[in-house]
């Protein structure tokens, strides 16, 4: 009768292994795109799908903070987690939008490598938010996140490699730019995973 009275509870870790889900989808998209070359409206379309369904999640992880009283760890850390694995769909999205509207119609092997070091940080993120549910195998969690930061600074590396090569060897000085841009946010992606697994391992040191 007075079941109404209760605190409301939801279950956050189902929405945000959702969003960890999409953002797996993205990676994989993208990795698949770069591989073959070319992106035309069909293939951004479907990117956009993967990006729109994102940020539903994320909205309704915003709504349900707002409605609910009891939240399996802070508020905060709920938020800065659905944001930043927004971020990191949003980015790869932004990718494969400038890449059409360049016309970078061919192959790239340095996007190919980046696309493999993304997808697999992404999965490795997808792993982190799933081991949320069970913070008491905290080693599991922590590996993730440690493989997510070591991933970044293989982008770090990547990216002065390929940068260098680009300064030294393109004699177009639009190709320069519009490849730098693409190769900046390609590790940005990783920066973002990198968020992810702070955010992670704040919410394990909370939780100890």
């Amino acid at each position: 009768m007075f079941k109404f009275l209760l605190p409301k509870e939801f279950n956050f870790f189902e929405l945000l292994e959702k969003m960890s889900g999409h953002a797996v989808e993205a990676a994989a998209y993208f990795k698949e795109l770069v591989a073959k070359g070319g992106i035309d409206e069909n293939a951004l379309s479907k990117m956009h799908d993967i990006e729109h369904q994102g940020d539903e999640v994320a909205h309704d992880i915003i709504q349900q903070l707002n409605k609910t009283f009891i939240t399996p760890f802070d508020r905060e850390d709920i938020h800065a987690l659905a944001k930043e694995l927004d971020d990191v769909i949003d980015m790869i999205y932004t990718i494969v939008s400038r890449m059409k509207i360049y016309k970078l119609t061919k192959v790239n092997k340095n996007l190919v490598e980046f696309s493999l070091v993304i997808e697999e940080s992404v999965r490795q993120v997808a792993c982190a938010v799933k081991g949320l549910r069970k913070t008491n195998d905290g080693e599991a969690i922590l590996a993730a996140c440690v493989e997510i930061n070591r991933l970044e600074n293989v982008a770090d590396s990547m990216r002065d490699k390929v940068l260098t090569e680009l300064f030294e060897n393109e004699k177009d000085p639009i190709a320069v730019i519009k490849l730098k841009e693409i190769y900046q946010d390609a590790e940005t992606v990783l920066d973002i995973c990198e968020d992810v697994a702070h955010v992670v391992g704040s919410i394990l040191v909370k939780q100890a």
